[in-house]
């Protein structure tokens, strides 16, 4: 199975920012210490065009040439330099990388990306352009997929994502989040199931099981974009849900046996993950990819 990152993903932030940019690196490492059935693979970068399928050429330009007021920049969540703007391209063009891998073996992941809540003209909440967004219309432009689900199981709602397709047909948004989280002021995914504070492996399971029956009752996707967040975890320090690492790990399972059932390509996203230690949210990263690797092989008959 193929997985893309780039060195770009590691942002130089100021001192005490609350982003924790090192998960980036510390989960490239370790797929390439514990996984041998991962190829590694260089991130490109998003070109002009590809980012202008999801988003408004002028918001691309203020990214490209740092005009960003200050108050877009508070709102973003990371001051702007050229190193921002080029790791905002490699996350873009890491998801759509791994399209083209998932194409052929049915599985593939970004070792970053997930950036749903950036909308067509601005970013937030530390994300500048939605790759899930832009990867959506993308593969369609290819004609590799007419009708596309957006699986978002981050804990913070894919805003951006929903209202970029609120009133697109051909790409179906599915949000399991918490309830009460950010974003504070809601957007209308085609389903949303709010999760109230506290919830655990048992509800959230149940809940997710429901959805993608649900789904499967009123959509016919033929290609799958998931946002495989870090942050349900119990040890999260933004996420106020309950669920264990095991209980993430058979959300994953979850998610791949119904892909695999329906034989789906399955495209990977990290999401946000916020625990401390930090090693907590870059084991819950690895262990999606190493799920995910397991049904890559099992797809294409072989193991390594």
């Amino acid at each position: 199975m193929k997985a893309f990152f780039s060195d770009h993903f590691v942002l130089p932030l100021p001192q005490g920012h609350r982003f924790p940019m090192e998960k980036y690196r510390l989960l490239r490492e370790k797929v390439a210490r514990d996984l041998p059935g991962v190829a590694l693979c260089e991130a490109p970068a998003a070109t002009d065009g590809q980012l202008a399928l999801a988003h408004h050429p002028a918001w691309i330009e203020k990214i490209s040439s740092g005009s960003l007021s200050p108050s877009e920049q508070r709102t973003l969540g990371f001051p702007w330099s050229e190193a921002m703007a080029e790791r905002s391209r490699r996350s873009v063009g890491a998801t759509l990388a791994a399209c083209e891998a998932a194409r052929e073996h049915g599985y593939s992941a970004s070792l970053a990306g997930g950036t749903h809540h950036a909308y067509a003209d601005r970013g937030e909440g530390f994300c500048c352009f939605n790759d899930v967004a832009v990867a959506a219309r993308w593969v369609q432009s290819r004609r590799w997929a007419q009708h596309v689900l957006c699986l978002d199981l981050d804990v913070h709602q894919g805003n951006g994502t929903a209202s970029i397709f609120s009133d697109d047909r051909s790409v179906f948004t599915l949000s399991l989040h918490g309830e009460k989280n950010f974003p504070f002021t809601k957007a209308h995914s085609d389903a949303d199931w709010p999760l109230a504070d506290g919830t655990g492996d048992e509800l959230y399971l149940s809940s997710l099981q429901a959805a993608l029956s649900d789904v499967a009752q009123v959509f016919r996707p033929d290609w799958v974009l998931y946002v495989a967040g870090a942050d349900v975890y119990e040890g999260d320090r933004l996420g106020r849900l309950a669920l264990s690492k095991a209980g993430i790990a058979a959300r994953d399972r979850m998610v791949f046996d119904w892909c695999q059932a329906r034989g789906l390509p399955c495209v990977i996203t990290m999401g946000g993950g916020y625990a401390r230690p930090i090693e907590d949210t870059v084991y819950i990263h690895f262990q999606t990819i190493e799920l995910a690797c397991t049904q890559h092989h099992a797809r294409i008959g072989r193991v390594q």
